[in-house]
């Protein structure tokens, strides 16, 4: 996708934060799924994180990824690991919270959610886009020109 002022984004994996993002108390919000299984046919899907609610397996099982549960309950620095050990320049970044804002910073494209659960400011101080669902964060990636007219300079 070529962003005019910014260059061309060549993105191959899409990292997502579960709790806050995803999901609200645990539970996988409605559209998500659907999404990214959309996403998931020109998006690896990699879904990080520490599972607060027990839940994230399950409510995960219908989506066409993978779901890592960290070891650390806090995670920020495993989160921007897992983003450079992708390849962060072909990587989309998505998260809310304070332990999202290194991945959300590595990224090639960090979007921040401002979701049910609260957004971290030093997350929105990292990100490249705020939207306000995760939904419509998702939505930016299936309708590109979106994502464009947002971006360019």
């Amino acid at each position: 996708m070529d962003i005019p002022g910014r260059g061309t984004l060549q993105l191959k994996h899409i990292v997502l934060d579960y709790n806050g993002t995803m999901a609200k108390d645990g539970m996988l919000l409605p559209g998500v799924e659907k999404s990214l299984n959309r996403l998931s046919e020109c998006l690896k899907v990699h879904i990080l994180t520490a599972d607060t609610f027990g839940k994230c397996r399950g409510e995960c099982k219908g989506i066409n990824g993978t779901v890592q549960i960290l070891s650390q309950p806090v995670g920020g620095e495993a989160k921007e690991a897992f983003v450079e050990s992708l390849g962060a320049e072909h990587t989309v970044a998505v998260g809310n919270g304070a332990n999202d804002r290194l991945m959300l910073a590595k990224a090639a494209l960090g979007i921040v959610i401002l979701g049910p659960e609260g957004t971290s400011v030093q997350a929105l101080q990292n990100a490249d886009v705020a939207v306000k669902e995760i939904t419509d964060g998702l939505d930016l990636l299936l309708q590109p020109k979106r994502l464009i007219a947002t971006l360019r300079l």
